[in-house]
């Protein structure tokens, strides 16, 4: 058995066994029982007590029955789906992205959101997000490991919150509340795609000519014939099984435990392939393999995959005003996605060869490894584990809290279906590639006290430190997986697992970091109508030094429906160990000399050769302003400004190369490296936009429960200044796509629209989403994409008889797909069959079918 898991089956055994479990006095009530605003907020401030409404910063509260009446099971879809101003895109072949696919907040990076679960810091993934994708050189939190049905709430602040909680919540704060209510309830979902691709049509076969030959375009590529049918699609079957319980513990007590496993089955929204796959004969004709070969030979789509989450929340009282309290999660996902086509290998009648990374050499003559060409196949295992252990009560007239909070996480490559083309045949066709490992340790204390000041109505003061350590770790992949074979030597072959190179013993790592913080809160109501927040942080790592921030809120109402309130904070970023630490090479043989090219530590010789230098913090200057409304009895509107300025901003270099970068690299003795890309604060950005957010619980009309909802996001980044490398001049450190994908890859607005009526047994559930303009940007302007804003829509009925339940929906009712890329020949001859952008911001699979059966109890 796994250690996480038996340590996970432990504790849950423990804190079954334990005789007593303590209300937690402090705690909000089930969100879904609260007027609209009046839910008590547990970020933003420390201050007890204070609703929604009175927050002097924009606070959502997405209840955990909000998250359930949906056919997606996945958190991070969920929440795309609810919160304006996030954003969960859903790319394909980008390796281990495909699996672990990071969302965003307010337009930003995903690692400059901070994720707390029960108001504790949550641990990121391994994983870099290391390819072409929204959030490329982050490593993020992966909320799709905590299961919808062990969530009682999420409540998303819209704010920066750094001298709060400290590093990455610049962008706001995600803390979801887990469940501790007695009772319990499993659900059984099933789901699956039943689409018509948009934009591509099916395919009968190659055309021929007269004289039986392919026709074949100026590009190259094969005239396909088309039956004038979309493409119809049927996949992506999803299974999830859940289930959480709240044991009866007595007055005194609490534990509520989740359990979910989700299967689900690939998406493939590929186009058909129209060029040569097999080499020409002899003779210069076509190989008559080519007519029958299937064209769908890509898998672009949702990766496979098997999770298997388990959470579980208690707490016990250890006297008259204190309680133990303890949770904790484990999961593992079984991922498989895949890497781009290679097509049959050999020389064509020109003597070219096709495509080397699928020869095998007998002296110069290149037969193929595989026939019919191969799809190399990333068959990826992430396990993740936290475990958090504290005590809170009353001491001294301070309410306390101290707290461990452990997190790991492991990603690990296993590729198959896959050829090292350096070693011939001689090489094999799975391989262990390595992996990642990420570790973090925190220590909290927390003070809070209100003090009696006369002038004041009341005021809140807080006090607390942290201590954390952070972990990270490569793990070296067996020889083959990265090793360069004789055929590098004599004919140029790449080396290293097709699809994933593994990473090398000069890759591995090991690396760690500690940093200690202590803050200060004060939470003055002057007045009902006049309330100001003032916070201040300072934070020491062991790597790159020390940082303040400091934070200023206030609310004024001059009468009770209507409020203003606004913020000005600075905040910062450290950078991450993966950042620092990470590295990856695939060798080739460039001019008879094997080289290096790939991604290189910040501390590489290589790297320093070329500009790089210690990662220091992103630093931010947040600014927001609004205001709530509640002009009506049920109706909360609140509309919100903000302005986000990041200094020194970390991403991911362009691969430096060229005759000036080699004359440098020669310089310093390095012989055998031409290119390399690194980390480097290189980039200074500005983001703005305007939120605004409604919730309206209709009077009783007779005609049942009736919650309307609508939320609106428009955002905008610009870069306002670039780092230069002085090694180097005039070459470029952050290009023209990474830029446009950092700047215009996200959409610039998105509007949510939600309805839910409920009337006796029956229930429904219908919401609309926008979204809007967002760039799928090519490396020059020709290959640009705009993709047009869509509106998706969703619908849910179901029936609630006694205990159980059952629903049917449609996620996507109407099948609505993103602007296909479009056909532009030789310039982007990809879009053939990459129909779709991976920067579409509700993904590309189309109309979603399910039903959902459940029991309460």
């Amino acid at each position: 058995m796994r250690k996480p898991v038996f340590t996970a089956l432990i504790l849950s055994t423990a804190l079954t066994a334990m005789p007593a479990f303590a209300q937690v006095a402090d705690a909000p009530p089930p969100a879904a029982d609260v007027p609209a605003g009046e839910e008590i907020v547990v970020v933003g401030t420390r201050a007890q007590g204070r609703t929604v409404a009175e927050s002097p910063v924009p606070v959502d509260v997405i209840t955990g029955d909000t998250l359930v009446n949906a056919g997606y099971t996945e958190t991070n879809k969920l929440l795309n789906q609810l919160v304006p101003s996030f954003n969960f895109p859903q790319p394909s072949i980008t390796d281990g992205t495909d699996v672990v696919r990071p969302a965003t907040l307010r337009g930003l990076s995903p690692d400059q959101t901070l994720v707390l679960v029960n108001g504790k810091r949550r641990h990121t993934t391994s994983l870099l997000n290391a390819n072409g994708s929204v959030g490329r050189g982050s490593s993020a939190v992966d909320l799709n490991t905590i299961p919808s049905l062990a969530i009682e709430r999420i409540d998303v602040l819209r704010d920066g919150a750094s001298s709060q909680y400290g590093s990455d919540a610049i962008a706001g704060v995600i803390n979801v509340q887990l469940k501790r209510r007695e009772g319990g309830r499993a659900t059984m979902t099933y789901g699956k795609y039943v689409s018509s691709m948009e934009g591509v049509s099916e395919v009968s076969g190659v055309a021929r000519q007269a004289n039986g030959q392919p026709q074949v375009r100026a590009d190259g590529t094969y005239v396909l014939e088309e039956t004038g049918q979309d493409r119809e699609v049927r996949d992506g079957r999803t299974v999830t099984f859940a289930a959480n319980m709240g044991l009866p513990m007595g007055e005194t007590a609490y534990l509520n435990l989740t359990g979910e496993y989700r299967d689900r089955e690939p998406t493939n929204r590929a186009g058909y392939d129209p060029r040569r796959n097999y080499p020409l004969l002899s003779a210069g004709g076509v190989d008559p393999r080519e007519f029958s070969y299937d064209r769908v030979n890509h898998r672009y789509g949702d990766a496979k995959t098997t999770d298997f989450n388990f959470f579980l929340n208690g707490g016990v009282d250890i006297g008259a005003t204190s309680e133990l309290y303890i949770f904790g999660s484990y999961g593992i996902r079984d991922g498989e996605s895949a890497a781009f086509y290679r097509r049959a290998s050999g020389r064509d009648a020109n003597s070219n060869i096709q495509d080397l990374r699928n020869c095998t050499f007998t002296g110069t003559v290149c037969t193929p490894f595989y026939a019919d060409g191969f799809l190399p196949l990333i068959t990826s295992q992430m396990e993740d584990f936290s475990g958090a252990l504290g005590v809170k009560g009353d001491i001294a007239g301070f309410n306390y809290d101290l707290s461990y909070v452990y997190g790991t996480n492991s990603f690990d490559f296993r590729i198959e279906n896959s050829y090292n083309a350096s070693f011939g045949p001689q090489s094999q066709r799975a391989f262990n590639a390595g992996g990642t490992r990420f570790g973090q340790q925190t220590v909290n204390l927390d003070l809070q006290r209100d003090i009696a000041v006369g002038f004041l109505s009341q005021l809140s003061l807080a006090l607390g430190g942290e201590y954390r350590n952070e972990n990270y770790r490569i793990v070296a992949g067996e020889l083959q997986s990265y090793a360069a074979g004789p055929f590098a030597f004599s004919n140029g072959a790449a080396a290293g697992s097709q699809g994933f190179p593994g990473f090398s013993p000069t890759t591995a790592v090991d690396a760690s970091r500690d940093s200690f913080a202590g803050y200060a809160e004060l939470d003055g109501k002057v007045s009902d109508a006049f309330n100001v927040v003032a916070a201040g942080r300072y934070e020491h790592f062991s790597d790159f030094g020390d940082t303040i921030n400091g934070k200023l809120a206030t609310r004024f109402a001059p009468v009770e429906w209507a409020a203003v309130r606004g913020s000005i904070s600075t905040g910062f970023r450290a950078p991450s160990l993966a950042q620092q630490f990470f590295s990856s090479f695939a060798t080739q043989n460039i001019g008879g000399t094997l080289v290096e090219i790939g991604t290189f530590r910040v501390g590489d010789p290589v790297a320093r050769a070329l500009g790089s230098r210690q990662l220091e913090a992103e630093k931010s200057v947040n600014i927001g302003g609004g205001l709530t409304l509640t002009p009506l009895r049920g109706l909360t509107l609140t509309a919100d400004y903000y302005n986000i300025k990041i200094n020194d901003r970390i991403i991911l270099s362009e691969n430096l190369q060229g005759a000036a970068v080699v004359a440098v690299l020669r310089g310093a003795g390095i012989q055998d490296i031409t290119s390399a890309r690194f980390f480097i604060n290189g980039i200074d950005t500005r983001t703005q936009g305007v939120e605004v957010v409604g919730t309206y619980r209709v009077p009783d009309l007779g005609i049942g429960s009736v919650t309307l909802t609508a939320g609106y996001n428009y955002n905008q980044t610009d870069i306002t200044d670039r780092s230069t490398l002085s090694a180097i001049p005039g070459v470029t450190l952050f290009g023209r796509q990474e830029s446009l994908r950092l700047t215009q890859g996200q959409p610039r607005s998105k509007v949510n629209a939600g309805l839910d009526w409920s009337q006796g047994i029956f229930g429904l559930t219908a919401r609309t989403n926008r979204f809007g303009n967002t760039l799928s940007p090519g490396g020059a302007a020709a290959t640009d994409v705009e993709l047009e804003p869509k509106w998706l829509t969703d619908v849910e009925l179901r029936a609630t008889p006694g205990q159980f339940e059952l629903a049917i929906g449609a996620n996507n009712l109407f099948d609505v797909y993103p602007t296909r890329n479009p056909i532009l020949g030789a310039t982007a001859i990809n879009n053939y069959f990459i129909p779709y952008s991976s920067f579409s911001p509700f993904g590309f699979n189309g109309r979603y079918l399910y039903a959902r059966a459940g029991v309460k109890f």
